[in-house]
């Protein structure tokens, strides 16, 4: 089994100054990028998404609004096909002349899209960035040659032991509440039903796998080390001008028991993110340690 994707890295270069106020990139980055698209892929008499008799061909519609009327109670408010990764940027001030840059992973590998989300970013730059709406230039375009193929398969070398870092505010979910810890069972399931939803929407369908026993033997691996702390964020919505939550955790946790499985599908997680808002780019995480 395998998971595929484009890993965009677009790198841009400062026309004027610009800077990003700690915590802004990610939102900052998204809400331009989807006002843009908004405008080269929608017509001005276009209805809403949720309405628009061609959403299913829309990429707009797709990116920033994907919603099923029918099918799967879980897949009504569908995930969103691509995560950024701006973190780097936040507190950061770029001078004029000097380069900057931001990885954007793409999902869907069904649609003929990728130029149209590139030439956004172009335009997106050319619009300006930032609070101070300074203008930049895209210059280079990394990894859209052909989607990158992360293997699910173990590797053959037996693990038992792995240190994850939570790069960005990480939010999970176990029976509809927010946990205050990763434990190793909530963590592996959420990366699964989240590769396999991503998989089934935009790609080569779910995983074929037995989703229960792979759960329960997740529950057997322990947590022997948990540093983590939260991080209290939040974003303005420009439409409709109220205030969401982007916090979580951060930091390190240290798992030991028979990982061998599952190191595959957390190195995918790298790319996809987990748990709530990764469009934002939160639920970043990294295998920083593993076997011994």
């Amino acid at each position: 089994m395998h998971f595929r994707l484009y890993p965009l890295r677009l790198t841009f270069l400062a026309r004027e100054a610009l800077s990003f106020p700690p915590g802004t990139a990610g939102n900052r980055v998204r809400g331009a990028f989807g006002s843009i698209l908004h405008k080269l892929a929608c017509k001005p008499e276009c209805p809403g998404a949720r309405t628009c008799e061609i959403r299913e061909s829309c990429l707009y519609a797709v990116m920033f609004e994907p919603f099923a009327p029918t099918g799967p109670s879980g897949l009504v408010d569908r995930p969103r096909p691509f995560v950024l990764r701006t973190n780097h940027l936040d507190g950061s001030a770029v001078a004029a002349g000097e380069t900057f840059y931001f990885d954007f992973h793409w999902f869907d590998l069904r649609r003929p899209s990728l130029n149209m989300v590139i030439r956004a970013f172009a335009e997106l730059a050319h619009e300006g960035l930032g609070p101070e709406r300074a203008r930049a230039e895209l210059i280079d375009v990394r990894g859209g040659d052909a989607p990158l193929r992360v293997s699910l398969d173990p590797a053959g070398d037996h693990v038992d032991r792995v240190i994850i870092r939570f790069q960005t505010p990480t939010e999970l979910k176990a029976g509809g509440q927010a946990v205050a810890r990763p434990d190793f069972g909530v963590l592996a399931s959420r990366v699964r039903d989240r590769i396999s939803t991503l998989r089934a929407l935009y790609d080569e369908g779910p995983l074929k796998l037995d989703f229960r026993e792979f759960g329960e033997r997740a529950a057997r691996i322990r947590m022997t080390r948990c540093d983590i702390h939260r991080i209290e964020i939040s974003r303005r919505s420009s439409r409709t001008g109220q205030i969401h939550p982007l916090g979580g955790f951060v930091g390190e946790a240290e798992y030991e028991g028979d990982l061998t499985e599952f190191v595959p599908y957390l190195r995918a997680a790298h790319w996809t993110g987990v748990g709530r808002q990764t469009a934002w780019g939160k639920g970043a995480l990294a295998v920083t340690n593993g076997g011994r």
